[in-house]
């Protein structure tokens, strides 16, 4: 299952800006993208049992999520780590821009199963971050959305939806809300 979590110089935007909105039209270059995220965040998870069986019953975490840009600003890597009555979550992403094609990969790994899932491919549009893969749940294919979006520099949300008939209808299995505690960025 294709969960993700949270790419400059450590320096850049720890001041809680926003992402950034796209001019209309004109190519631009994303790999600044996820300076925002850059530091510390309180996280509270919460996740759906059994995806797309029809299930309503819902889990919650609370944690931590850290935010550092590695690769000199090429990738960022965060790391969550989140308990809660269902057990506990300690996961990564790292996040790899591609310049010529000027999009992100999402590629996430649970402590659980030391499994790297295939990496999901987007971008940010208008201050959104929109990610998708192809993956498989249970035996068979599904779509994979994940959307990043900030309502304001101190608190963002990030939701995962899975789709089994081609992206018509998305079902929600995962809200991350994260507020941040510090744009610092703590050392490996």
């Amino acid at each position: 299952m294709a969960v993700v979590a949270t790419a400059a110089p450590a320096a850049a935007a720890t001041d809680g800006a926003k992402p950034p909105a796209l001019a209309a039209g004109a190519p631009r270059d994303g790999a600044r993208d996820f300076d925002f995220e850059f530091g510390v965040w309180n996280t509270h998870l919460t996740r759906r049992l059994r995806p797309l069986t029809g299930s309503t019953t819902w889990v919650d975490y609370q944690g931590v999520t850290t935010v550092r840009p590695v690769l000199g600003g090429a990738a960022n890597l965060v790391e969550l780590e989140v308990k809660g009555p269902a057990g506990e979550i300690k996961a990564i992403s790292l996040r790899l821009y591609e310049p010529a094609a000027r999009h992100w990969t999402l590629n996430f790994a649970n402590g659980q199963d030391g499994l790297l899932t295939s990496p999901m491919t987007g971008e940010f549009k208008d201050g959104v971050g929109t990610f998708y893969d192809q993956d498989t749940l249970n035996g068979r294919a599904i779509l994979v959305r994940f959307v990043i979006s900030c309502a304001k520099p101190t608190v963002c949300r990030f939701e995962q939806a899975f789709s089994d008939d081609g992206g018509k209808a998305w079902e929600v299995n995962w809200i991350a809300t994260d507020t941040r505690v510090s744009a610092t960025v703590p050392a490996a």
